[in-house]
């Protein structure tokens, strides 16, 4: 950068992504920055300098630690992309006029923290970088999701009137894949507290606006699932057990046929890889078949296949209610069965399941290995 005038990075580099993804959170926890591209000694060096030109600035409060754009940063990006960021550094935005109070800050946060998981799992997550579906008006021609797309609660309320319907959920945003359409959740380090009636008003607008409305050609059959990210496998446990620490059991009570519990790490990155394409979880899937027999589809437990009379699921991707439907059915029936899952997760299902289920851990490194080392 030229001494004595700041300048904006070039596109596609690490400088250019923080600031890019400062300016969407709003602020920016510093325990994410280890998660972007390259390693840790140019992150520091990239932040250095970017908090040498007064680009970027740290805001230490209440415990919390978290980058914001300085007011030079905002106008610059604002000067030079204004279709990209005049709508979250103008006016009184959340994202713009930022506040200290702990609630907001961490509701920050969490959806900065899943823009990092979207991004690094190769989800499209940039509004200039896909089509404009939530606006007041629908486009004339309704686009195609080629590929998945993340579109944050912030770019849903750009539906108008029919955001204030869903006014109130915990929801970050929402996943767009080929044929099935994700509601998100992130419950970070703590328990989740459902906001059960603004959580099922979600799901209705989904289904009408998006299903029926806006994008019938691609969704309107569409599976509606649901993915909660959190910190580690602890997270899950509390969902699992009793709903979340809430009366209502939102996870377990059949709101979502499949709800997801996924690490915001590199774990759940690959997972969430899976969820988005379908071939490659067959691949996995094909892998985890071998010696076994076909699935029995009208059986008395639910399975995706049969080792002899005992059922087995494929359990790696940490479908809540599918797995407490599975542990269930075969304590009512007396049976025992086998469940898949990679080794990070042995521990947590080991202590939601019932001694009827052997739990057989699949290594992580060697599945990645087999499955996406090859593709870089």
């Amino acid at each position: 950068m030229a001494a004595g005038s700041k300048q904006i990075p070039p596109e596609d580099t690490l400088a250019s992504l923080l600031l890019t993804l400062t300016a969407l959170s709003g602020e920016f926890p510093t325990a994410q920055i280890s998660r972007l591209p390259s390693t840790g000694a140019y992150q520091e060096k990239i932040l250095k300098s970017l908090k040498g030109e007064k680009l970027l600035r740290t805001y230490y409060r209440d415990g919390l630690r978290a980058l914001r754009l300085t007011t030079a940063a905002k106008k610059l990006l604002v000067d030079k992309w204004p279709d990209r960021f005049l709508p979250y550094l103008s006016g009184s935005t959340e994202t713009n006029v930022l506040k200290s109070e702990v609630p907001r800050r961490l509701r920050l946060h969490r959806m900065a923290e899943v823009l990092v998981t979207m991004l690094n799992a190769n989800v499209t997550v940039f509004p200039w970088k896909k089509p404009a579906i939530f606006r007041p008006t629908p486009l004339a021609a309704a686009p195609y999701i080629n590929r998945p797309a993340y579109y944050s609660s912030r770019e849903v309320k750009g539906l108008g009137a029919q955001a204030v319907k869903i006014r109130g959920s915990r929801s970050t945003g929402l996943l767009l894949t080929d044929g099935v359409i994700f509601t998100i959740y992130n419950t970070g380090t703590f328990a989740m507290k459902w906001e059960y009636k603004a959580e099922m008003r979600l799901k209705a607008m989904l289904q009408t606006e998006l299903c029926q409305r806006r994008l019938p050609g691609q969704y309107q059959n569409a599976a509606l699932n649901a993915i909660v990210f959190g910190r580690d496998m602890e997270q899950m446990l509390p969902l699992m057990n009793d709903g979340g620490g809430q009366r209502d059991h939102f996870v377990l009570d059949g709101n979502y046929q499949h709800f997801y519990y996924l690490t915001s790490d590199h774990h759940g990155e690959l997972i969430l890889q899976l969820l988005c394409d379908a071939e490659q979880q067959a691949v996995l899937d094909a892998i985890l078949f071998q010696d076994l027999s076909p699935c029995r589809s009208d059986w008395v437990v639910e399975n995706d296949a049969m080792d002899g009379d005992s059922p087995v699921l494929f359990a790696y991707t940490c479908d809540m209610p599918r797995i407490k439907r599975f542990d269930t059915a075969l304590e009512l029936h007396g049976k025992t069965g086998t469940l898949f899952c990679f080794d990070f997760q042995e521990d947590a299902l080991q202590q939601v399941c019932g001694q009827r289920v052997k739990i057989e851990s699949l290594d992580f490194e060697k599945v990645k290995a087999l499955l996406f080392d090859g593709d870089s």
